[in-house]
């Protein structure tokens, strides 16, 4: 008799961007003549740069000549044009030292945060932030890392860290050891932002306690504050206990080409259960290359692009209409009474919702009166109820168009 993965039995009734698409479905069904716009789901508008074009029509032009096809990539890592140009431009430009074979090249961020947490111990303790993005908490459920959910959805096991307006919506180290710990800057979905500072505190934590920072940084091409860390290895010693993700989806335009990348440091250890330390880069290296067959190359090859002298300037092009809309987001709302956060080295907009309204009814409500898309902040965590989360991703007449309609609300 088979039997399941019970663990999959504790997850919630249903992933929260799945059931937004159900009562949007449902809406439209009801309503065909409405002209829904979407804020909700981080997906990119903008199509993909000249540059990137470019260079993945040459790629297909390669794979269709005998001398020049190309077929798996380096062992499934990446091929070494594009972790060369990685740690060129992402990481030395920072003054971060980093080694080719350091970085491994992924279909996405998402899914690397999610199956990052296999490589650990099933006993191991997991902090998350609350408001957080579901896949760290969802993934670790999956693996047997926790009970079953409360009654406002938190799971038993989970050390979760209120991420507050009075804090910056940036959690503090808890006052417990943990042994891994979720961090996303900028954030996801609350917009927020951490000082080098902030991150400090959290390296020492990490070193204090011999645990691991799983450092989210996909947003960091949006950070336009020059005090602000890209990367949490710009902290001193962090690469002795941080994995970093960064992915090129939102910084090119990459959501339906699906390109990334993790760092995992030689410097890194994991502890066997007698104490002796363990070096996790090749054991993740291992766990890659034995369930992933590599990007493609024409994908590869465009993603090299964006680190040419034309792709930076015109993904920046880019990712500026993206921050018009966030700034024209931030003032309509803010003068129509909002509060407001996020939105000025982020993506998405963190609002609180009006008349202490619940998050799922203010959903509801600006769908229905306005067919307006956004997210509920209490999918992200009891800690987001009352909060909403709007995106900056749409195209800037619709964006337009959706202030307007929030105006007649």
């Amino acid at each position: 008799m088979i039997h399941i993965n019970e663990n999959f039995l504790k997850l919630k009734a249903g992933y929260l961007f799945p059931e937004i698409g159900r009562r949007v479905r449902r809406f439209k069904e009801l309503n065909p003549q409405a002209e829904v716009i979407s804020m909700g789901i981080g997906d990119v508008t903008q199509p993909l740069v000249p540059a990137v074009v470019e260079a993945m029509h040459r790629a297909v032009d390669e794979m269709a000549n005998q001398k020049t096809f190309k077929g798996y990539d380096d062992g499934g890592v990446g091929y070494e044009f594009l972790r060369q140009a990685i740690v060129e431009n992402d990481f030395e430009t920072r003054g971060v030292d980093l080694s080719i074979d350091e970085v491994f090249v992924s279909d996405g961020a998402k899914p690397d945060t999610g199956n990052m947490q296999e490589i650990f111990g099933a006993d191991n303790v997991v902090a998350v932030a609350d408001p957080v993005y579901p896949v760290y908490v969802d993934t670790n459920v999956m693996a047997g890392r926790t009970g079953q959910a409360n009654e406002i959805g938190q799971y038993e096991g989970v050390v979760y860290m209120p991420a507050l307006a009075e804090h910056g919506f940036v959690p503090q180290p808890p006052q417990q050891p943990v042994d891994m710990v979720y961090l996303c800057f900028p954030n996801n979905p609350t917009g927020a932002v951490a000082t080098k500072d902030a991150l400090a505190q959290w390296v020492a934590y990490a070193r204090e306690n011999k645990a691991v920072i799983l450092y989210d940084a996909a947003y960091e091409a949006f950070i336009s504050d020059p005090d602000i860390p890209h990367s949490i290895y710009e902290v001193q010693g962090a690469e002795e206990v941080a994995i970093e993700f960064r992915s090129f989806s939102k910084t090119a335009g990459f959501t339906g080409v699906r390109c990334a990348y993790s760092v995992v440091p030689k410097a890194l250890k994991a502890y066997r259960q007698d104490g002796t330390a363990v070096d996790v880069n090749p054991i993740w290296k291992r766990r890659h290359c034995t369930k992933f067959n590599g990007v493609s190359y024409v994908t590869q090859a465009g993603a090299a692009a964006v680190y040419s002298a034309a792709g930076q300037k015109q993904i920046r092009a880019t990712i500026d209409v993206y921050m018009t809309n966030a700034a024209s987001i931030r003032e309509t709302l803010g003068k129509l009474g909002y509060e407001i956060y996020g939105g000025v080295n982020a993506p998405y907009i963190w609002l609180k919702t009006p008349d202490g309204m619940s998050s799922w009814d203010f959903f509801d409500k600006l769908l229905q009166q306005a067919n307006v898309v956004g997210t509920p902040g209490v999918g992200f965590g009891p800690a987001g109820e009352g909060y909403f989360r709007l995106t900056a991703f749409a195209r800037p007449e619709q964006t337009k168009e959706a202030l307007e309609r929030f105006a007649r609300l």
